[in-house]
């Protein structure tokens, strides 16, 4: 049990700019992909699925990215349009996290769309674990229809984030976090 707290207690998130090669082998993707979807998930429904963006295709996605930019800012500089070609190519290994939520006679879709965030942290953790480092992110590209159909999406599905993962440059320090006073309602 100290293992999993001590885990709970170090993960921490990484600037994407400080996620470096190597990223995870293909087992090891497998494996945190293993692990991400063991979270609760009423009726047994996997409202959720991921999208693994690695190699070439992390530039594949950035021109989607980069020409959807482009298109709403054409007065936008190259280096503007650049930085949106390289989103996805700033760490080793991006998954996209995507919600299926979908209308359901016994699980509203809010319960399926939280199974999906679940889904997201236990990926996290599951990175942590294996010594890698990860941020999720959640960028305007992931609401641009041109972008998420570019992807493979169905009209119905909404991605809940990217993360980036790679070898930490080095762990952030423990921020601040609300004293348990604050958020904490007790009813006795």
């Amino acid at each position: 049990m100290l293992d999993a707290l001590a885990l709970l207690k170090t993960r921490r998130s990484v600037k994407i700019h400080e996620l470096k090669e190597p990223g995870p082998s293909a087992d090891e993707v497998d494996t945190i992909l293993s692990l991400a979807i063991r979270v609760p998930d009423h009726g047994k429904l996997a409202p959720w699925r991921f999208i693994v963006i690695q190699g070439e295709g992390r530039r594949k996605a950035g021109e989607v990215i980069a020409r959807a930019f482009q298109a709403d800012h054409p007065q936008a500089q190259a280096e503007h349009i650049e930085a949106e070609r390289m989103r996805l190519a700033r760490a080793p290994l991006v998954i996209a996290v995507v919600s299926r939520a979908a209308p359901h006679v016994k699980i509203p879709e809010w319960e399926q769309v939280l199974s999906a965030g679940a889904v997201t942290m236990n990926l996290v953790l599951a990175v942590h674990a294996l010594g890698y480092a990860a941020k999720w992110v959640t960028e305007w590209y992931a609401y641009d229809r041109r972008v998420v159909e570019a992807l493979g999406l169905a009209a119905h599905e909404r991605i809940v984030g990217f993360v980036h993962i790679g070898q930490p440059a080095a762990m952030p320090e423990e921020r601040a976090r609300p004293p348990l006073s604050d958020i904490v309602t007790r009813f006795e």
